[in-house]
């Protein structure tokens, strides 16, 4: 008989055995001293309310656990073995574990339980079948027992679960110490990476009422290219062709959106427009960009050690970047003082700088900015602020997550200057939202040009970039200059 099936048997002896009422309704005989309290947590009361899901494998995957560890020993941590000897390894002395539990196990269930032992001892526990499946694009540990994935920009609740919260907690430490960082009750929340770029953010108690937290965004193994984006609907092949050219002629870029908008998916893309023979350093919190040139420079800050010393700030990485000769300086999210030092770099001479923000609009873009610039702790004046904004952006391009999941590109806009206070901005391109939704709930509507012709057009055409004029919705010519309508250009 199955291991299942033995345990199915005694949860229904068990069950059977149980005190029943009788037809009238629920006893009245039981005190109210030995009624269960009110749990006053609407988390604990879900608990309590849900019925218990057991794993029949549950403590066999445990005993294995400890005594694969014990066999084990030092060699798990043997820098001298390759990631493939280990695995053959690990698995070699879990069949052995196996094998002397003396459990009888269907070759379903051994599979099972060798695989999900495996993940525990060199993967990511539960989280591991997730991180390989490429539809998920966003994994969520709540708590040991409530993990939720993200699926064509959806959520969903999975029947995963960790054994315990200090087995939830291994995983985050040995995700955490991979890059050099920690996680204690000293420092309770931090950002990592995996080792595919996929970013990481864990936070413990006391911080984590619920017991500790882990977020993954996960980075496709083969990042997405321009023809993508154009593919998922994000952008338009117009908006592409402008955006390769503001790139190529060194335009200063920000890319603008909410949190799990695209922004770093749109930045690679925007990257892949610089030319090959140009020197680029990135500078970001945990290295995320996937940058295809050869010339590239990868910075990535430090937090503060145990005793609160020794923190670089993006802040300070910028300042250095512009020492080491950069023709492009890329940061991954300006969310602090870094933003005065960035607007400095776009006004000397670094032209075709990237960067991207937090916000809801191009507008709030720039306001944000003049935010950012003053917890530098510079007092200067507004105006002074606004001037510096104006004068260092071209272009800001906002992507949006729409209530369908889908992420669009819904304003390219030209920054034009000052008017009066006013820092004054131009849409190029935006998204139409009048055509409604199909019959799956997804929007059909697409960007389309403002007909508006950019003023930096004149720039790129002196530097040997011109862009069509159909980019920006004029009437479709034929080589000769004749219109559609048989007319001569004028």
């Amino acid at each position: 008989m199955k291991l299942s099936e033995r345990l199915k048997e005694l949860d229904t002896t068990g069950a059977d055995a149980a005190p029943r009422t009788n037809g009238s309704g629920p006893s009245t005989t039981t005190s109210a001293s030995t009624q269960a309290p009110a749990q006053p947590a609407a988390r604990a009361r879900a608990k309590t309310d849900a019925p218990e899901q057991v794993d029949p494998l549950a403590q066999l995957k445990q005993r294995a656990q400890q005594a694969l560890f014990a066999r084990l020993g030092s060699r798990l941590y043997d820098s001298s073995l390759s990631d493939d000897q280990l695995q053959a390894f690990v698995r070699q002395e879990l069949t052995e574990v196996v094998e002397a539990e003396r459990t009888p196990l269907s070759a379903e269930e051994r599979k099972r339980l060798t695989e999900e032992v495996t993940n525990d001892v060199l993967g990511y526990g539960p989280l591991q079948p997730f991180l390989d499946d490429p539809t998920v694009t966003e994994v969520m540990a709540n708590s040991d027992d409530a993990i939720y994935v993200e699926r064509v920009g959806r959520l969903q609740e999975t029947s995963a679960r960790f054994l315990s919260e200090d087995h939830l907690r291994r995983v985050i430490e040995r995700i955490v110490s991979q890059v050099g960082r920690r996680i204690d009750e000293s420092s309770p929340m931090v950002d990592a990476r995996l080792p595919d770029g996929s970013r990481v953010n864990a936070i413990i108690p006391p911080l984590a009422v619920d017991g500790p937290t882990l977020t993954i965004r996960k980075f496709a193994a083969d990042p997405y290219q321009v023809d993508d984006l154009i593919s998922f609907g994000s952008m338009t092949s117009e908006i592409a062709t402008l955006l390769d050219a503001c790139v190529r002629g060194r335009l200063n870029i920000l890319v603008s959106g909410g949190t799990g908008t695209g922004k770093t998916t749109l930045l690679n893309v925007l990257s892949s427009f610089i030319p090959e023979d140009e020197r680029i350093v990135t500078i970001e919190d945990a290295v995320e960009l996937q940058l295809h040139q050869d010339h590239v420079v990868r910075l990535e800050s430090r937090p503060p050690n145990i005793e609160g010393k020794g923190q670089i700030a993006i802040r300070d990485l910028v300042r250095n970047s512009l020492r080491m000769r950069p023709d492009r300086i890329i940061v991954g999210e300006t969310r602090g003082g870094e933003a005065l030092d960035m607007l400095q770099a776009m006004n000397t001479g670094h032209d075709g700088s990237l960067s991207t923000v937090h916000a809801n609009s191009p507008r709030d873009a720039i306001s944000r900015l003049e935010t950012m610039v003053l917890m530098a702790g510079m007092d200067l004046p507004v105006r002074a602020i606004r001037e510096q904004i104006a004068s260092a952006l071209d272009l800001i391009v906002h992507i949006t997550r729409l209530r369908d999941g889908s992420r669009r590109i819904t304003h390219v806009t030209e920054v034009h200057g000052m008017e009066g206070q006013v820092v004054t901005l131009q849409d190029v391109f935006l998204f139409d939202y009048s055509p409604g939704l199909d019959e799956d709930g997804r929007f059909r509507g697409v960007q389309r040009p403002t007909g508006i012709r950019p003023r930096f057009t004149d720039q790129l055409e002196q530097l040997g970039i011109p862009i069509p004029p159909i980019v920006f919705g004029a009437p479709i010519e034929d080589a000769d200059g004749i219109a559609p309508t048989g007319r001569p250009r004028r």
